[in-house]
């Protein structure tokens, strides 16, 4: 491949990757660049490992001819004792400490390497497998490398202009993929620990301290019925366990009805619906409360069957308006909602426990719902709230739809109206 080439490849590459072009994108666009070029390249395998709560790094696959092998995928954690990663070249290079590998496919050494037989029937013949290794301070969790390898289907391997080529290339690829994913990690980590609207408020921008939007919103807030007890009662390795599983129910059913969740409190899950329409809203956060009530019913079943602690949950609903946005010091900020709505929904679920029903809403949503939602609700009574300074009336689903089949069948028809 000509400088000239090489010069123009790379200027691509970079241009591409602050446009913000996608991974398996540039990845395609730098195969095909450099086959047009005259490289003799039949297919390319990439892997960068990332910051991401459920699976460990990611992918990117690039052939010279169709295949049904997707071009990107996902990872789970590997380890020492993972078969396929020690036998993967890459863990090779690693414990011998080699930044780059030759290996001819048809060479009894190549036979012991994860794939290799396979890709030795696909037609490839000579791999060149390189991992570039990022600096102390370059590094982001366990993205501390970027691994891949090029093969050809020419017997003799790729020839000397070509391995200069790739040497030459395959770092610049590898800063714009580890640009790109570390993009994605800020993403992820804001989408996990802030929440999905208020990561993409925090993404586009609003940062500040002390700037808040003023808005309407469906308050949610739930708790763990009895969860101290429960929590007091297991082993403590089942104590982690226990809070995400149910969580996961709630949050679940939260962001399938189009909520977003703000904060986990403990065992409490604090969130709001949002829209055009306040009546919309409130019929999500119904939404989402009976869908919770069907995924705990799945979750203990499940964890009955295992002889593991079960539960249920108290859930309160309120509108009302709030501050949302950044609250705290320059160092430590949090993105959230405040307001006297806040502390109200908090009092209304704790108000469960006393009138012993699982779901409770102020009178604000329950008047607020069209008149067929009305129907399924009937008062509690009139209640002093713990530090709220005026007396409300709370509603509860009408016991009857837990037992009567019929209006249990309208009300589901209800929530998905």
């Amino acid at each position: 491949m000509e400088f000239a080439t090489r010069v123009g490849l790379m200027n691509w590459l970079v241009s591409q990757g602050l446009t913000g072009l996608p991974e398996n994108d540039l990845i395609r666009g730098f195969c095909e660049r450099c086959c047009a070029a005259g490289m003799d390249l039949s297919r390319s395998v990439i892997f960068i490992d990332t910051l991401h709560p459920i699976f460990e790094g990611r992918g990117f696959l690039w052939n010279d001819n169709e295949s049904n092998e997707s071009d990107s995928f996902e990872y789970g954690p590997t380890g020492d004792n993972d078969d396929g990663w020690r036998r993967s070249i890459f863990y090779h290079m690693l414990e011998q400490g080699h930044d780059e590998l030759q290996l001819e496919l048809n060479d009894q050494t190549g036979a012991r390497f994860t794939r290799v037989p396979e890709l030795m029937e696909m037609g490839h013949r000579h791999m060149l497998g390189f991992v570039h290794r990022f600096g102390e301070t370059g590094a982001l969790g366990q993205m501390d490398c970027f691994y891949s390898y090029w093969l050809t289907r020419r017997t003799d391997g790729f020839n000397e202009g070509e391995l200069a080529a790739l040497r030459d290339l395959v770092p610049v690829l590898g800063l714009v993929i580890k640009s790109a994913q570390q993009v994605d990690i800020v993403r992820t980590l804001g989408r996990v620990y802030l929440g999905r609207d208020a990561s993409e408020r925090v993404l586009h921008g609003k940062i500040s301290r002390g700037v808040t939007d003023q808005i309407n919103a469906v308050l949610w807030f739930s708790d763990l019925r009895g969860s101290t007890a429960i929590t007091e009662s297991v082993s403590p390795d089942e104590i982690i366990p226990f809070l995400n599983d149910y969580a996961q129910a709630a949050i679940d059913a939260i962001h399938d009805a189009g909520g977003d969740v703000l904060k986990l409190i403990g065992d409490g899950v604090l969130a709001m619906f949002t829209g055009q329409s306040l009546t919309l809203a409130k019929h999500a956060a119904l939404k989402a409360e009976h869908r919770f009530r069907l995924n705990m019913i799945a979750l203990n079943a499940k964890r009955g069957s295992e002889g593991r602690a079960v539960t249920s949950a108290y859930v309160g609903l309120h509108v009302g308006e709030v501050f949302y946005g950044n609250i705290g010091h320059d160092d430590r900020l949090d993105f959230t909602v405040v307001g006297p709505a806040v502390n109200e929904v908090s009092r209304i679920s704790s108000m469960c426990r006393s009138v012993d029903r699982e779901l409770l809403v102020s009178a604000g949503f329950r008047d607020g719902l069209d008149m067929a939602g009305q129907r399924y609700f009937v008062s509690t009574g009139r209640f002093a709230l713990r530090g709220i300074g005026h007396a409300q009336e709370l509603y509860t689903l009408d016991p009857a739809v837990a037992t009567d089949e019929a209006l249990a069948g309208r009300y589901e028809r209800y929530l998905k109206s």
